[in-house]
């Protein structure tokens, strides 16, 4: 009974923390305002570069895949890249130049203005993800944070989107459920009928 328990447990936290993100203005807003400015640089031949650690690492590919792939409509794929997913990238870097800068020298090397730069933190506080954005600001890409209360990234980017919870397993849930709610948007808005 002690498994069930915590089984319920986990849920009902699962579906207070959606059912808060329903009222709170904030979240719904920079959802909605991070979903335009990805759609406009999809449709002006950018690209979503996605970037963040461990599990934040395995939502990075899960999204970028959501591009280059499909997700509610057949349509051509879109330029999504993770950028945890070369490891010659990340071993070379991290062993020349250290872990804080295995993203942030990618997107040197990848981005180009008017590019999203998407990191994904639950702390906010990643070091590789906040020197990420200090280099994308550099070359003038637009910057998407996904993150728990925020941290430092909240201050480093252009969109901050954050989930009020403490908890990172809740966090990590409401983190992939906004980025199909984006994925979902920017394919509504560059491939509704007669758009």
């Amino acid at each position: 009974m002690e498994v069930v328990q915590e089984i319920s447990r986990a849920i009902r936290e699962h579906l207070s923390l959606v059912s808060a993100l329903l009222e709170d203005e904030k979240y719904l807003n920079s959802v909605a305002a991070a979903a335009d400015a990805i759609a406009l640089a999809l449709k002006g031949g950018n690209k979503v570069l996605f970037f963040g650690n461990g599990g934040s690492a395995a939502d990075a590919q899960h999204l970028a895949a959501e591009l280059t792939g499909r997700f509610l409509v057949e349509r051509p794929g879109l330029p999504g890249i993770a950028l945890s997913c070369n490891t010659s990238s990340l071993t070379a870097i991290g062993n020349d130049y250290g872990f804080d800068l295995v993203f942030a020298r990618q997107l040197a090397g990848l981005g180009v203005a008017g590019d999203i730069a998407f990191g994904i933190s639950t702390s906010g506080n990643s070091p590789n993800v906040l020197r990420a954005m200090e280099a994308a600001g550099e070359k003038r890409l637009i910057r998407v944070g996904l993150t728990g209360r925020g941290g430092k990234l909240a201050s480093l980017v252009d969109h901050c989107i954050r989930i009020p919870a403490d908890a990172t397993p809740r966090i990590q849930e409401a983190h992939i459920l906004t980025g199909h709610i984006l994925v979902g948007i920017v394919e509504g808005k560059l491939f509704a009928t007669g758009s």
